[in-house]
């Protein structure tokens, strides 16, 4: 059976661009920028996105666009043979399920709020009724039980068609008009009264801010989010090199897709900040700043109803940007292995993820006594901490070995002239040295301080 192909570049950019755009853009983002210090955390983020993310990215799409495969047949194709390298494709396909167990939980989150907030649920509520609302919500399993299920049976029927027809068409289309939506959106939040000191804070690096907080804390927190902003390392970005042809060259390719990235991290902080000063709320407010925080701000607004409703379209865009390109992996993943065709394998997976995301969902009420990390954890710390903080980190110091290892990997030679093949920016010589030796061990040291901060939250101060 010939490899599916995308029909454009533009489908390429915006499909891989809307697997990296998510929840971690337009919610994680903001809070980690605003308990950061603003500023000063977004330049940090910047650099650690430029010498890491955008070099790890274009791996990935080579061994994608070499292979021809997905993740778990990657290695089959370029590894020497007696090599081991193709049980990390079976981890980074692990990696995918983990992922999606309870993005989809929380991709169901957005779509509830927006349906909440356009039925005028929290209008006239104050802020006891709207975090009441939000404790509401995970509470009831049944109701987000079916928005889970909303995500994943949509996500896999777009996936069922072929990926031009399917994905391709539908990521265009979506990933367009959120781009319109967080331009309207922050144009209005920028022009609100009071709205220019959240523009100071978050524009402005602010030094004495990131001493505060603690100079360490801040790098780290800005390495981490610039690395797991682009879903590096369970081959989520491999699969989508696998579907295009040789006439770009990759580092280009991933340069345009992490400014595009970056663009929807950044506005979306456009959208938060000058909100929160314009009516004095707090900008380290942390992960409820979007559930329990903004729909306060909603309330106050003139037209808020249509703004906040216009606000979570725009949030369920950008988590099922990210639902739909995961799941493609997976099937893409399935299929090389099975064989099976892409309609039965869309209607397989379907099943076995609405079961897989179910501890996800009963982990915040029935299941809620099971706190693996102490109190106030849930399943889905668990399966974030499986996720972000081993199988993305791992894989990507695999994916680095096996470009960079002559002897025993694909090698460099391979990798740059894959890599290279095309018009457009290039990997230059003097990045050997860089990419061989002192990139995997940033993502190293990365991988070994996220482990032990994790389970420390006061290793930092204790090193210091």
């Amino acid at each position: 059976m010939a490899r599916e192909t995308l029909k454009s570049r533009l489908g390429f950019i915006l499909i891989s661009a809307g697997c990296a755009i998510g929840i971690g853009n337009v919610w994680k983002f903001p809070y980690m920028a605003g308990k950061n210090g603003g500023g000063a955390f977004v330049l940090i983020y910047l650099i650690f996105l430029l010498i890491m993310g955008i070099p790890v990215m274009t791996m990935e799409f080579s061994l994608g666009r070499a292979s021809r495969k997905s993740p778990v047949k990657i290695y089959d194709e370029l590894a020497p043979k007696g090599t081991k390298w193709k049980y990390h494709g079976y981890l980074a396909m692990a990696g995918n399920f983990l992922l999606m167990m309870f993005y989809t939980t929380v991709a169901g989150w957005m779509v509830q709020y927006f349906v909440k907030t356009a039925k005028g649920d929290f209008s006239g509520l104050d802020t006891a009724g709207v975090n009441g609302q939000f404790d509401g919500m995970m509470g009831d399993w049944k109701t987000m039980l079916i928005y889970t299920s909303i995500v994943v049976v949509l996500g896999f029927l777009v996936c069922s068609f072929s990926i031009q027809k399917g994905l391709e068409r539908v990521t265009k289309v979506m990933m367009i008009a959120l781009l319109v939506i967080m331009l309207v959106l922050a144009v209005n939040s920028i022009f609100m009264d009071g709205g220019a000191e959240g523009l100071k804070f978050y524009l402005k690096p602010d030094f004495a801010k990131m001493k505060e907080v603690g100079i360490i804390n801040v790098i780290f927190d800005a390495m981490s989010q610039a690395f797991f902003t682009l879903s590096l390392g369970i081959g989520s970005m491999a699969i989508f090199g696998s579907y295009i042809g040789k006439d770009r060259a990759l580092m280009g390719e991933s340069v345009s897709i992490a400014l595009l990235d970056t663009f929807v991290a950044i506005t979306s902080g456009l959208i938060i900040f000058p909100a929160c000063f314009a009516y004095g709320v707090k900008p380290d407010s942390g992960p409820p700043l979007i559930f329990k925080t903004l729909p306060n701000i909603f309330n106050d607004m003139p037209m808020g109803r249509f703004w906040g409703t216009l606000f979570f379209v725009f949030l369920t865009f950008a988590a099922f940007s990210t639902v739909i390109a995961v799941f493609e992996n997976i099937m893409a993943m399935v299929m090389d292995l099975t064989k099976w065709s892409r309609k039965k394998t869309s209607l397989i997976c379907c099943i076995a993820m609405l079961i897989l995301s179910v501890p996800c969902v009963l982990g915040f009420n029935l299941l809620s006594g099971f706190t693996p990390f102490g109190a106030d954890s849930s399943v889905l710390d668990l399966e974030d901490f499986i996720v972000s903080y081993l199988l993305l980190p791992l894989g990507s110091l695999i994916f680095i070995l096996f470009c960079v290892n002559k002897r025993y990997g694909w090698g460099w030679d391979n990798f740059v002239e894959e890599a290279n093949t095309g018009k457009g920016l290039k990997v230059a010589k003097w990045m050997k040295g860089y990419m061989t030796y002192v990139l995997p061990v940033i993502v190293f040291v990365f991988l070994v301080i996220g482990l032990v901060s994790f389970f420390d939250k006061d290793f930092f101060k204790n090193l210091f």
